[in-house]
């Protein structure tokens, strides 16, 4: 069995496109998470037990800065388009390989603590399962 070569990288510069729309400075995390469970079936003999895992459902997470003052900021972009569902494009390099869903747009919270930067989160529902395209990073 061929041993697989392995590139790990430090995520520093991200390309986040909602719509024709660029909002990778305003994220500080983008988290494509798939969320599934393992169903099992016991039957009235110890040989008749089945095991199971659901299909996935994906959401994407973001956590980004809140800002209210510039048009069309990502804050402004989710709480005017809430229920609208939306293309996204992620890459997590910035550059190369990407990955294409479709999210039904939430908004995230308004407001904070005193004396931080305001943050929200927030889970996008992801219809379907994300497509990945491959492509060369660009240093």
């Amino acid at each position: 069995m061929p041993a697989i070569a392995v590139k790990p990288r430090v995520f520093k510069n991200y390309l986040l496109k909602i719509g024709a729309d660029s909002y990778e400075a305003h994220v500080s995390s983008v988290a494509l998470t798939p969320s599934s469970s393992i169903q099992t079936w016991k039957g009235g003999t110890p040989a008749a037990v089945f095991t199971d895992a659901t299909t996935p459902t994906w959401v994407a997470d973001l956590a980004y800065a809140q800002d209210w003052e510039t048009p069309n900021s990502l804050s402004i972009y989710l709480l005017n388009n809430e229920g609208a569902t939306k293309e996204v494009e992620f890459s997590p390099l910035g550059s190369g390989p990407k990955f294409t869903v479709t999210v039904i747009i939430t908004p995230g919270a308004i407001g904070g603590a005193i004396d931080e930067f305001g943050t929200a989160t927030v889970s996008l529902g992801v219809q379907g399962k994300p497509v990945y395209t491959a492509g060369a990073v660009t240093p």
